[in-house]
């Protein structure tokens, strides 16, 4: 009787064994990492972001882990010596690879992208350009990453990509929600524009109240399941680097002496030049006679002249090309009116950080601490600010009157939307730039991992199974006692 009750309990055991479902489990996503080079004109830094495997709207939720400043000047110096080019990357691309686990190296995709100083250098010599970003590829396939290519954006591209950062960084795309434990689209999400100042390009990016007349300069983009046309431009030249060279140039061309007055630069301050720099930029190199006259030293001589700086950075702009035309900012290029609220930054917050200028001031105050710090003597400002670099500190003056030439007359804001205009460079712990938004972007091309999945037992039919099990044993033991 004892034999037959315990071969009872244990056919029933293995009965209720074979009842429990199995099924999938999901294990947590794995983290993926990747690496995008800014390639910039006048310097180069690497950026590293990771994301979770299971994409939210097909659009992972990345987030930065590392920024490195590549030593020396932008890849575009490297032209006669392209070597060089690749080689300043190794020590950023070393640590990387201590922030990156090995295990995930060979899976983390690489990106440089090269921006308006490689697009002035592809235009002056295509084929030194070329060479610049071989050299710059045969570098990073030397690394355990998933190189994916070296390649020279287009402005647009460098538009629209640092307003896709902007937007991430400030949750307008998607929130962490606590209640739902997810993240989701916020309910009265606020889209900003984006304002970048670079060394050679300016760009601006949008969503227009109205309709886009001209639909060449939309961008579209789907990200976390919504479709977005903004309208974005660039323009080449109009960086602050070049825009400093082409009002030296202007400057030169009037006088046409060994000195000439230089309203822009502090008082006393001289600054000597070649003539034959203006021909190593395409934003320069249209022939003048009076540049043509070998390799002549001219001496920029300071004046300290407010209204005379802001007069002639005005000249290098082409508003008469607009006629009377409100949807145009210069040089006949069509913008719809500016709407909502911007981030500037770049070198507008750079400038405008320098001058101590922020938030809620009024254009006038603007207005008058630019003019004042103009008229300042290089003495006073060499004294006062011992620690900036004195090649960067006699040009504040031209670059702030040029970045409000450029937001007012140009980009047409106005006394109330000037308070609309946020100077930053960091939204939290990520840096405002394109290359987040290229990351963003990139996810949607890099499929989505599949979750890792385990046969495991569902935990409320395992939990009776067991109590059965027991149940069924107690029994058996009873049985046996008596």
């Amino acid at each position: 009787t004892a034999i037959a009750g315990a071969l009872v309990a244990l056919s029933i055991i293995a009965l209720v064994l074979s009842l429990v479902k199995i099924e999938d489990v999901a294990l947590p996503p794995t983290v993926k990492y990747g690496m995008v080079f800014d390639a910039g004109s006048s310097h180069t830094s690497l950026f590293i972001y990771e994301w979770d495997s299971d994409k939210d709207n097909d659009t992972g939720v990345v987030s930065q882990t590392l920024s490195c400043d590549v030593q020396g000047q932008g890849i575009s110096s490297y032209a006669n010596n392209p070597t060089k080019a690749g080689d300043s990357l190794r020590e950023c691309l070393d640590k990387a690879l201590k922030v990156v686990p090995a295990s995930k190296q060979r899976d983390t995709p690489a990106y440089l992208g090269a921006t308006a100083g490689m697009r002035l250098l592809r235009e002056q010599n295509s084929s030194a350009a070329d060479q610049v970003l071989a050299e710059v590829a045969k570098t990073m396939r030397e690394y355990p990453v998933a190189f994916k290519g070296a390649r020279i954006l287009t402005g647009e591209e460098e538009g629209a990509y640092g307003w896709i950062t902007i937007n991430y960084l400030l949750d307008s795309f998607t929130k962490y929600s606590p209640k739902a434990h997810t993240w989701v689209r916020p309910e009265s999400a606020n889209i900003f524009g984006a304002l970048d100042l670079g060394g050679a390009s300016t760009q601006i990016s949008f969503i227009p109240e109205s309709s886009v007349v001209n639909w060449n300069e939309v961008s579209k983009f789907t990200l976390y399941g919504y479709d977005y046309n903004i309208y974005t431009h660039s323009y080449l030249c109009y960086g602050q680097n070049e825009m400093l060279k082409r009002l030296a140039k202007e400057l030169i061309e009037v006088r046409g002496e060994l000195g000439v007055d230089h309203p822009c630069y502090p008082k006393d301050y001289n600054e000597t030049v070649l003539l034959s720099s203006f021909r190593t930029s395409p934003c320069t190199n249209r022939s003048n006679a009076r540049l043509t006259l070998g390799d002549r030293n001219v001496t920029l001589e300071g004046r300290g002249n407010a209204s005379g700086c802001l007069a002639a950075i005005k000249k290098l702009f082409n508003f008469s090309a607009c006629g009377q035309s409100q949807d145009c900012t210069f040089d006949g290029v069509y913008q719809p009116p500016v709407s909502g609220q911007f981030i500037a930054f770049s070198a507008f917050y750079y400038n405008f950080k320098f001058l101590n200028l922020t938030e809620g001031q009024s254009l006038a105050a603007v207005r008058e601490t630019i003019e004042r710090f103009c008229t300042r003597s290089w003495e006073d400002l060499s004294s006062s600010y011992p620690e900036e670099n004195p090649e960067r500190l006699p040009k504040y003056c031209a670059n702030a009157n040029y970045i409000l030439t450029l937001l007012l007359d140009a980009y047409k804001f106005n006394d109330t939307s000037w308070n609309n205009i946020f100077f930053q460079m960091k939204v939290g712990s990520g840096s405002v730039g394109w290359t987040l938004g290229y990351m963003l972007n990139l996810t949607n091309m890099i499929p989505a991992e599949a979750p890792v999945r385990l046969k495991g037992h569902i935990p409320s039919l395992w939990a009776a199974a067991v109590a059965f099990i027991i149940l069924t044993l107690a029994l058996g033991l009873a049985a046996l006692l008596l």
